[in-house]
């Protein structure tokens, strides 16, 4: 992927914030024609820097009031593609990382009751490099945020406007 510049990272963070600009709005936002940005949202997407669009929708709206982490601890090395591979198969999984300390990979689960979760969580035991889980029930969102760039310790955001 080439790399983007300022003017790229100020379109990027008009899009996090929301997705549906139009492209007079994202110019409007960063100093450029609707036309000039339009050919910057086309370069951003073809060089892979979005990766797509898409709506965010609540997981209740879904009827899935149920939210749990999920830490896998697996047998050993297990090849990252295969477990990606594995792990986006599970429909119920909204994210998936892997990380430091004794667990091996941690996702992050939806479902619509108990029962619910403990197919997920039989599912993930199921993987053939998976021998332990650790799953802790989320109970109330106090922060959710999309992922836009954090502010400049000068309190400004990364387009140097002030942090919203």
């Amino acid at each position: 992927m080439p790399p983007t510049d300022d003017l790229d990272h100020r379109i990027l963070r008009v899009l996090l914030k929301e997705g549906r600009s139009s492209y007079a709005e994202i110019g409007d936002h960063v100093g450029l024609s609707a036309s000039a940005a339009k050919r910057r949202v086309d370069r951003l997407l073809r060089d892979g820097a979005i990766r797509g669009f898409t709506a965010v929708v609540e997981p209740h709206a879904m009827g899935w009031d149920i939210e749990a982490v999920v830490q896998l601890y697996t047998n050993g090395t297990v090849p990252f593609r295969t477990m990606r591979a594995d792990l986006e198969d599970v429909t119920e999984i909204v994210e998936a990382f892997t990380v430091a300390g004794a667990a091996d990979a941690m996702v992050r689960v939806v479902a619509g009751d108990v029962p619910h979760l403990e197919r997920v969580i039989s599912r993930l035991r199921a993987l053939p490099y998976v021998q332990q889980t650790d799953t802790t029930m989320l109970l109330s969102v106090m922060v959710r945020r999309p992922n836009v760039p954090p502010a400049s310790p000068d309190g400004s955001g990364a387009d140097g406007l002030p942090a919203a």
